[in-house]
Protein backbone atom coordinates (compact mmCIF):
# COMPACT_ATOMS: atom_id res chain seq x y z
CA UNK A 1 0.00 0.00 0.00
CA UNK A 2 1.65 3.33 -0.91
CA UNK A 3 0.19 6.90 0.91
CA UNK A 4 -0.63 9.95 -0.50
CA UNK A 5 0.79 13.04 0.94
CA UNK A 6 -1.20 13.50 4.43
CA UNK A 7 -2.10 17.46 6.03
CA UNK A 8 -0.12 18.03 9.48
CA UNK A 9 -1.02 16.46 12.43
CA UNK A 10 -2.66 19.75 14.50
CA UNK A 11 0.41 20.76 16.54
CA UNK A 12 3.31 19.38 14.99
CA UNK A 13 5.71 21.30 12.86
CA UNK A 14 7.19 20.57 9.82
CA UNK A 15 7.94 17.18 9.13
CA UNK A 16 4.84 15.83 10.91
CA UNK A 17 3.41 14.39 7.68
CA UNK A 18 6.13 12.19 7.46
CA UNK A 19 5.63 10.98 11.34
CA UNK A 20 2.15 10.45 10.77
CA UNK A 21 2.89 8.16 8.05
CA UNK A 22 4.88 6.12 10.00
CA UNK A 23 2.24 6.53 12.61
CA UNK A 24 -0.05 5.17 10.31
CA UNK A 25 2.22 2.39 8.94
CA UNK A 26 2.56 0.83 12.17
CA UNK A 27 -1.38 0.96 12.82
CA UNK A 28 -2.03 -0.27 9.87
CA UNK A 29 0.65 -3.51 10.49
CA UNK A 30 -1.49 -3.72 13.87
CA UNK A 31 -4.88 -3.75 12.60
CA UNK A 32 -3.80 -6.52 10.20
CA UNK A 33 -2.53 -8.57 13.22
CA UNK A 34 -5.87 -8.18 14.52
CA UNK A 35 -8.27 -8.78 12.00
CA UNK A 36 -8.75 -13.06 12.99
CA UNK A 37 -9.59 -11.58 16.24
CA UNK A 38 -12.60 -9.49 15.24
CA UNK A 39 -15.87 -11.53 15.03
CA UNK A 40 -17.25 -12.07 11.41
CA UNK A 41 -18.57 -14.07 8.80
CA UNK A 42 -16.16 -13.78 6.12
CA UNK A 43 -12.75 -12.58 5.07
CA UNK A 44 -11.77 -8.95 6.58
CA UNK A 45 -9.45 -6.41 4.61
CA UNK A 46 -8.13 -3.51 5.85
CA UNK A 47 -8.24 -0.17 3.97
CA UNK A 48 -6.33 2.72 3.09
CA UNK A 49 -5.29 4.68 7.02
CA UNK A 50 -7.09 8.10 7.22
CA UNK A 51 -6.18 10.71 9.50
CA UNK A 52 -9.76 12.25 10.03
CA UNK A 53 -13.15 10.00 9.75
CA UNK A 54 -16.00 11.30 7.98
CA UNK A 55 -19.67 9.37 8.27
CA UNK A 56 -19.37 7.45 5.46
CA UNK A 57 -16.18 6.06 7.30
CA UNK A 58 -18.43 4.45 9.90
CA UNK A 59 -20.44 1.40 9.55
CA UNK A 60 -23.45 1.51 8.09
CA UNK A 61 -25.82 1.06 10.08
CA UNK A 62 -23.56 2.10 13.14
CA UNK A 63 -23.94 -0.43 16.07
CA UNK A 64 -21.97 0.65 18.56
CA UNK A 65 -18.42 1.98 20.05
CA UNK A 66 -15.97 0.20 22.17
CA UNK A 67 -12.89 2.64 23.51
CA UNK A 68 -10.11 1.94 25.83
CA UNK A 69 -6.64 3.47 27.16
CA UNK A 70 -3.48 2.16 26.06
CA UNK A 71 -0.38 1.70 28.34
CA UNK A 72 3.02 0.04 28.49
CA UNK A 73 5.94 1.18 25.99
CA UNK A 74 3.44 2.92 23.93
CA UNK A 75 0.65 5.40 25.66
CA UNK A 76 -2.59 6.75 24.03
CA UNK A 77 -6.28 5.22 23.27
CA UNK A 78 -8.64 2.80 21.19
CA UNK A 79 -11.31 2.63 19.44
CA UNK A 80 -13.33 0.17 17.51
CA UNK A 81 -16.27 1.00 16.18
CA UNK A 82 -19.03 -1.99 14.66
CA UNK A 83 -22.04 -2.53 12.78
CA UNK A 84 -25.53 -3.41 13.83
CA UNK A 85 -25.17 -6.85 12.29
CA UNK A 86 -22.10 -7.78 14.62
CA UNK A 87 -24.60 -6.60 17.68
CA UNK A 88 -27.37 -8.59 16.49
CA UNK A 89 -25.12 -11.80 16.11
CA UNK A 90 -23.76 -10.95 19.78
CA UNK A 91 -27.01 -10.87 21.22
CA UNK A 92 -28.51 -14.01 19.58
CA UNK A 93 -25.49 -16.79 20.35
CA UNK A 94 -26.38 -20.22 22.01
CA UNK A 95 -25.09 -19.48 24.98
CA UNK A 96 -26.68 -16.00 25.23
CA UNK A 97 -26.10 -12.62 24.56
CA UNK A 98 -22.56 -11.32 24.66
CA UNK A 99 -21.23 -7.52 25.76
CA UNK A 100 -19.89 -6.30 22.71
CA UNK A 101 -16.76 -5.24 25.28
CA UNK A 102 -16.65 -8.63 25.73
CA UNK A 103 -16.09 -10.06 22.26
CA UNK A 104 -13.97 -7.11 21.16
CA UNK A 105 -11.47 -7.19 23.79
CA UNK A 106 -9.44 -10.05 22.15
CA UNK A 107 -9.15 -7.62 19.04
CA UNK A 108 -8.25 -4.60 20.88
CA UNK A 109 -5.56 -6.79 23.51
CA UNK A 110 -3.87 -7.95 19.83
CA UNK A 111 -3.83 -4.52 18.63
CA UNK A 112 -2.32 -3.11 21.65
CA UNK A 113 0.32 -5.94 22.02
CA UNK A 114 1.08 -5.28 17.87
CA UNK A 115 1.69 -1.59 18.67
CA UNK A 116 4.16 -2.57 22.04
CA UNK A 117 1.48 -1.34 24.46
CA UNK A 118 -1.47 -2.91 26.42
CA UNK A 119 -4.81 -2.52 27.23
CA UNK A 120 -5.07 -0.30 30.45
CA UNK A 121 -8.16 -0.52 32.60
CA UNK A 122 -11.28 -1.61 31.53
CA UNK A 123 -12.62 -1.29 28.03
CA UNK A 124 -15.97 0.94 27.80
CA UNK A 125 -19.08 0.81 25.33
CA UNK A 126 -20.03 4.03 24.28
CA UNK A 127 -22.77 5.69 21.90
CA UNK A 128 -21.88 6.06 18.09
CA UNK A 129 -22.43 9.61 18.06
CA UNK A 130 -19.45 11.80 18.56
CA UNK A 131 -17.27 8.74 19.58
CA UNK A 132 -14.63 10.16 17.33
CA UNK A 133 -13.95 12.89 20.03
CA UNK A 134 -12.13 10.43 22.18
CA UNK A 135 -9.47 10.22 20.11
CA UNK A 136 -8.24 13.54 20.34
CA UNK A 137 -5.54 14.96 22.03
CA UNK A 138 -1.97 13.37 19.92
CA UNK A 139 -1.61 11.87 16.68
CA UNK A 140 -4.40 9.89 15.60
CA UNK A 141 -4.62 7.05 12.70
CA UNK A 142 -8.13 5.43 11.45
CA UNK A 143 -8.46 2.30 9.71
CA UNK A 144 -11.79 1.19 8.47
CA UNK A 145 -11.97 -2.23 7.80
CA UNK A 146 -14.13 -3.73 5.16
CA UNK A 147 -16.16 -6.88 4.82
CA UNK A 148 -16.29 -6.89 0.57
CA UNK A 149 -17.59 -3.59 -0.72
CA UNK A 150 -18.82 -2.26 3.00
CA UNK A 151 -17.22 -0.69 6.18
CA UNK A 152 -17.53 -3.50 8.55
CA UNK A 153 -15.41 -1.77 11.47
CA UNK A 154 -13.25 1.35 11.98
CA UNK A 155 -10.67 0.88 14.55
CA UNK A 156 -8.66 4.50 15.57
CA UNK A 157 -5.45 4.40 17.79
CA UNK A 158 -4.19 7.83 19.13
CA UNK A 159 -0.71 7.95 20.52
CA UNK A 160 0.02 10.31 23.57
CA UNK A 161 1.98 13.13 22.90
CA UNK A 162 4.28 11.44 25.69
CA UNK A 163 4.66 8.56 23.15
CA UNK A 164 7.80 8.55 21.24
CA UNK A 165 7.45 8.50 17.02
CA UNK A 166 6.17 4.68 15.84
CA UNK A 167 8.77 3.34 14.27
CA UNK A 168 7.72 2.47 10.56
CA UNK A 169 7.07 -1.43 9.89
CA UNK A 170 9.57 -3.86 8.06
CA UNK A 171 7.15 -4.68 5.74
CA UNK A 172 3.70 -2.85 3.59
CA UNK A 173 0.48 -4.22 4.64
CA UNK A 174 -1.38 -5.22 1.05
CA UNK A 175 -5.33 -4.48 1.47
CA UNK A 176 -5.73 -8.06 0.18
CA UNK A 177 -4.50 -9.37 3.55
CA UNK A 178 -7.56 -10.71 5.65
CA UNK A 179 -8.80 -13.15 7.99
CA UNK A 180 -9.62 -16.69 7.09
CA UNK A 181 -13.00 -17.17 5.57
CA UNK A 182 -15.36 -18.32 8.36
CA UNK A 183 -18.74 -19.49 7.91
CA UNK A 184 -21.65 -17.80 9.74
CA UNK A 185 -23.11 -18.86 12.63
CA UNK A 186 -20.88 -20.45 15.77
CA UNK A 187 -17.55 -19.84 13.55
CA UNK A 188 -18.40 -15.81 13.66
CA UNK A 189 -17.76 -16.04 17.45
CA UNK A 190 -14.87 -18.97 17.83
CA UNK A 191 -12.45 -15.91 18.59
CA UNK A 192 -14.87 -14.64 21.42
CA UNK A 193 -13.62 -15.08 25.35
CA UNK A 194 -16.24 -16.66 27.36
CA UNK A 195 -16.93 -17.10 31.20
CA UNK A 196 -17.01 -20.36 31.94
CA UNK A 197 -18.98 -21.72 35.64
CA UNK A 198 -18.84 -24.87 36.91
CA UNK A 199 -22.13 -24.95 39.24
CA UNK A 200 -22.68 -27.67 41.80
CA UNK A 201 -25.90 -26.99 42.65
CA UNK A 202 -28.36 -23.71 44.08
CA UNK A 203 -30.11 -22.67 47.41
CA UNK A 204 -32.08 -19.76 48.51
CA UNK A 205 -31.75 -17.67 51.71
CA UNK A 206 -33.45 -15.11 53.41
CA UNK A 207 -30.91 -11.94 54.16
CA UNK A 208 -31.13 -13.30 58.03
CA UNK A 209 -29.50 -16.57 57.24
CA UNK A 210 -27.35 -14.75 55.12
CA UNK A 211 -25.76 -12.39 57.84
CA UNK A 212 -26.13 -15.77 60.07
CA UNK A 213 -23.05 -17.36 58.35
CA UNK A 214 -19.92 -18.35 59.42
CA UNK A 215 -16.86 -20.47 59.60
CA UNK A 216 -18.06 -24.25 59.95
CA UNK A 217 -22.00 -23.15 58.84
CA UNK A 218 -22.79 -26.04 56.48
CA UNK A 219 -25.09 -24.43 53.35
CA UNK A 220 -27.31 -27.14 51.89
CA UNK A 221 -27.48 -27.30 47.97
CA UNK A 222 -30.45 -27.99 45.79
CA UNK A 223 -28.79 -31.26 44.16
CA UNK A 224 -27.77 -34.41 45.74
CA UNK A 225 -24.95 -35.92 46.47
CA UNK A 226 -23.20 -37.67 43.72
CA UNK A 227 -25.30 -35.84 40.93
CA UNK A 228 -23.81 -34.29 37.75
CA UNK A 229 -22.29 -30.44 38.26
CA UNK A 230 -23.73 -27.84 35.69
CA UNK A 231 -21.27 -26.04 33.57
CA UNK A 232 -22.29 -22.76 32.05
CA UNK A 233 -21.92 -20.30 29.36
CA UNK A 234 -22.59 -16.55 30.19
CA UNK A 235 -25.03 -18.50 32.18
CA UNK A 236 -26.79 -20.80 30.20
CA UNK A 237 -26.57 -24.30 30.31
CA UNK A 238 -24.35 -26.00 27.82
CA UNK A 239 -22.96 -29.44 29.38
CA UNK A 240 -23.10 -31.48 33.00
CA UNK A 241 -20.46 -33.80 34.45
CA UNK A 242 -18.40 -34.87 37.01
CA UNK A 243 -16.58 -33.25 39.89
CA UNK A 244 -12.86 -34.48 39.52
CA UNK A 245 -9.40 -33.37 40.49
CA UNK A 246 -6.57 -33.08 37.97
CA UNK A 247 -3.08 -31.93 39.60
CA UNK A 248 -4.60 -31.03 42.80
CA UNK A 249 -7.14 -28.78 41.00
CA UNK A 250 -10.94 -29.15 40.41
CA UNK A 251 -11.95 -30.25 37.44
CA UNK A 252 -15.07 -31.30 35.32
CA UNK A 253 -15.01 -34.64 33.13
CA UNK A 254 -18.22 -33.84 30.69
CA UNK A 255 -20.74 -36.52 30.18
CA UNK A 256 -23.21 -34.85 28.40
CA UNK A 257 -23.63 -31.89 26.23
CA UNK A 258 -27.21 -30.21 27.14
CA UNK A 259 -29.48 -29.52 24.13
CA UNK A 260 -32.09 -27.16 23.47
CA UNK A 261 -34.72 -29.58 23.47
CA UNK A 262 -33.21 -30.89 26.71
CA UNK A 263 -33.79 -27.89 28.40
Amino acid sequence: MTFSASPLVPGQESGGADDWKQAAQRVLTAVNDSLGQIPSDGDLLIDAPIERAEPEHLPDPAGTAITGYMGGKVEGKLLMVVGSELLEALSGTPFGAIEPSQALQPALESLAGSLGGRIDGPLTEIGVEGCLDVLAGGTTVLVPVLSGASIYALIGVTFSDRTSSPTPAASVIQTTAGAAARSWGIDMLRDVEMEVTCELGRTRMTVRQLLALSPGHVVELDRLAGSPADLLINGTLLARGEVVVVDESFGLRITEIVTKEAT
